[in-house]
């Protein structure tokens, strides 16, 4: 040992550079916070990961049964699609013909029923045209015979009269079940007016076209003495609204209206106002 070692040196220490000390300071925070993040992830003595993670198998033939299994039903899905459409256009096309069918009946029902009534129609135009012809000729033999017979005049007076109201009263009943048109004046409609008229065109008298004017047509005679074939009005002489025939027993005959059309009637239960008499 140096017989100086024992003695205090009195050398004056080293001053560091300030540029030196934070060089110093930079190096020793940088290591600290590498401490600091090693002791944060872990352990520094953990053991390194060694477990291995295995991928599982595929199976070919798996994976093809299950392609087949998907097609199959995706086939199935279609298939049901299908038939359920083909039973909606069989339902839609049943319906349909079903539609028509019903619509055809209807049709042919109804024309049906208007051939059976233009028939029934035609059987009864014919029946009062063989009436009326019967009735035309009665009257014309009735004349030839009351004009045969000169030397028994009032008598033959009083039976044409009768034969004449016949004929009226025949005609009239020939005419019951035909409709009532307002304005109408034959052979299978009429209105009031117009059925007398016509009735007593049949014996050749002639009657004005209108109630008003039928009602001041003949005599008047009243309603409490009245006679086969007294003319009937309602409403007063000159402006009757409505017109009719009796026709014995307390009735009368007249186009009514268009529910009823042509029809008997009693008279106690539509009292007329007047009546004229013109046979």
């Amino acid at each position: 040992m140096p017989h100086t070692a024992h003695i205090p040196s009195h050398r004056k220490p080293r001053r560091r550079s300030a540029s030196a000390m934070a060089l110093r300071a930079g190096v020793a925070g940088g290591v600290l916070s590498t401490i600091a993040v090693a002791g944060a992830a872990g352990p520094a003595n953990a053991d390194p990961v060694t477990e291995t993670i295995e991928m599982p198998t595929i199976n070919p033939e798996g994976l093809a049964k299950t392609f087949e299994a998907t097609a199959q039903a995706q086939q199935q899905v279609a298939f049901d699609l299908e038939l359920q459409a083909q039973e909606d256009a069989a339902a839609a096309k049943a319906e349909k013909a079903a539609l028509k069918a019903k619509t055809e009946a209807v049709r042919k029902a109804e024309a049906d029923k208007a051939e059976a009534k233009k028939r029934a129609d035609a059987q009864e135009r014919a029946s009062r045209t063989a009436e009326r012809t019967q009735l035309a000729s009665t009257s014309s033999n009735s004349s030839s015979n009351s004009s045969a017979s000169p030397s028994k005049s009032s008598n033959q007076s009083s039976q044409q009269a009768s034969g004449s109201v016949g004929t009226v009263i025949a005609f009239l009943r020939a005419q019951v079940g035909d409709a009532y048109v307002l304005g109408a004046t034959g052979p299978n409609s009429w209105d009031c007016s117009s059925l007398v008229r016509a009735a007593f065109r049949q014996v050749n008298i002639e009657l004005p076209r209108v109630s008003q004017d039928q009602s001041t047509a003949g005599r008047q005679v009243g309603t409490s003495n009245l006679q086969v074939g007294d003319i009937l009005y309602w409403g007063a002489a000159g402006s009757a609204w409505h017109t009719g025939v009796y026709i014995g027993d307390g009735k009368y005959l007249d186009a009514a209206n268009p529910s009823k059309g042509v029809v008997i009637q009693d008279l106690s239960g539509y009292p007329a106002t007047g009546a004229v008499r013109v046979l």
